[in-house]
């Protein structure tokens, strides 16, 4: 083996040295140099985790704020605003909903028409990361179980018969003078023909004094052969020609006769009400 000379030894074989001889010594002393070179590199390791958690928080925070996009909603027969809130959880509820569709509601929030499309506004955050996957998964469940129930209940509304109103019943008039006139005006307000009770009543007592089959044989028009007829003395030709569709072709019945002399009144003198003499 050749010999050394005198030159130095390089110091890491020194420090190699260094490090067994402590070895040596115990196991115990070698623990503050690793765990001095250890530590000098933990802060610069820290700083970095501490930013890659803030950058997943921020991300976090940022997609649970996040909003779900406007939805349509198409109105069925039963639904309600209270119920529609509830289905969509709509932040404010009924009102809330109310106040962004009041244009197509109308003024009764009470009073929604099925066919009618609500825009339901935005929904709750969105779920974190974690729990967004259980979300996905259960919202088309959710989606269908709603959609059954929508059909379903459409289905028994349309299913269920529609009473049709009842039929409001016939008016009924008495048979003497106030259920004439009465039964006249009902029968004039039909056909436009102007005229009032009083006025009616009127003419009435001057020409027959309330007999419907009052006539006159002795003026011009019975010495013609066409005498005055009835409760307002009607002669034929014109009771002919002012007869008003729906009632008797007899001159002589009392709701014919009154309401074909108020058609002439009318025509003539603008109403029955400007009658105060012969006519």
């Amino acid at each position: 083996m050749p010999a050394q000379g005198k030159h130095r030894r390089p110091k890491s074989v020194s420090l190699s040295r260094g490090i067994a001889a402590v070895t040596t010594g115990g196991a115990v002393l070698a623990l503050p140099v690793l765990g001095a070179t250890t530590a000098s590199a933990a802060p610069a390791h820290s700083v970095a985790a501490e930013k890659a958690v803030a950058s997943v928080s921020v991300t976090a925070q940022v997609n649970s704020v996040t909003k779900a996009a406007p939805a349509k909603h198409s109105v069925v027969s039963g639904e309600t605003l209270s119920k529609i809130a509830r289905e969509y959880s709509v932040s404010g509820g009924w009102k809330k909903l109310y106040e962004g569709n009041r244009k197509a509601v109308g003024e009764n929030p009470n009073l929604i028409h099925p066919g009618i499309t609500l825009t339901i506004g935005a929904k709750a955050a969105a779920p974190s990361d974690a729990k967004a996957g259980k979300a996905a998964k259960a919202a088309p469940a959710a989606e269908r179980t709603a959609t059954a129930e929508r059909a379903d209940r459409s289905e028994r509304t349309t299913a269920a018969p529609v009473a049709a109103p009842a039929a409001a019943a016939p008016a009924t008039y008495t048979n003497d003078l106030d259920g004439w006139i009465k039964e006249s005006l009902a029968v004039m307000a039909q056909h436009g023909i102007p005229g009032s009770y009083e006025g009616i009543h009127r003419n009435i007592i001057r020409e027959s004094s309330g007999n419907p089959n009052a006539i006159n044989n002795w003026d011009s028009n019975a010495v013609k052969g066409t005498p005055s007829k009835g409760l307002l003395q009607v002669i034929d030709p014109t009771f002919q020609a002012y007869h008003v569709p729906g009632t008797s072709t007899d001159s002589y019945d009392p709701v014919a006769n009154i309401t074909a002399a108020c058609n002439y009144a009318a025509d003539r003198y603008g109403s029955i009400d400007n009658v105060f003499g012969a006519y």
